[in-house]
């Protein structure tokens, strides 16, 4: 998880002590989501536009919460299927617009049914999650149009401080097509190429 940050931020000086190097939520080769501690999900050619608040003009993407809340349910059972206690873990999801938290937040219960997961989950913005740290970390970039704008994104870091949040799972759900437009973001999207951690958007379309 610390790796990309690591090598874009601190010329690879940083050291994971060794009790933490190597955790991730199971060391089980079978359940990808269990044991990488990345995912990029790549929303590209999904058609997945943001849009904007009239009134506040900030900006939201229903279509990337809904494959937050699709990746988190298929993690949750899986990882309980797997004999584990959820009630244990800590997630936090950040998105770095105000308008996508309420949407998050207006999502929430009805796309978590899980009493004890409602339990563990936060929602925040990237300034909210300064100083704290949890198990998981989803992360929303909501941007997603056809001229490569990424507004305050490119406050890349602020984006540092959302990428090294997650102790165990690091999950993020972007546009590469828009987000590529800034090199910090191409490099990021190649290293989680590099790492076999993309994904398409398509695998949770359904």
């Amino acid at each position: 998880i610390m790796g990309f940050s690591n090598r874009m931020f601190y010329n690879n000086e940083l050291v994971a002590d060794i009790t933490v190097k190597e955790t991730v939520l199971q060391a089980n080769e079978e359940s990808d989501l269990l044991s990488k501690p990345i995912d990029f999900i790549d929303t590209a050619g999904c058609g997945f536009d943001e849009k904007q608040n009239e009134e506040t003009l900030s900006l939201y993407n229903v279509p990337e919460a809904d494959i937050i809340w699709k990746h988190l349910n298929l993690l949750a059972e899986e990882y309980k299927n797997s004999g584990n206690d959820i009630s244990k873990l800590s997630i936090g999801i950040i998105a770095p617009y105000k308008s996508q938290i309420e949407t998050l937040q207006d999502q929430f219960h009805d796309n978590v049914v899980s009493d004890e997961l409602k339990k563990i989950i936060s929602i925040k913005t990237i300034d909210g999650f300064q100083g704290e740290e949890r198990d998981i970390i989803y992360i929303s970039f909501v941007r997603s149009n056809d001229k490569g704008e990424i507004g305050f994104l490119s406050d890349i870091r602020r984006t540092n401080v959302a990428l090294t949040r997650a102790r165990k799972k690091l999950v993020m759900i972007g546009d590469s097509a828009t987000l590529a437009a800034n090199d910090f973001y191409k490099s990021l999207i190649d290293y989680c190429e590099e790492q076999n951690c993309y994904r398409s958007a398509w695998e949770f379309s359904y």
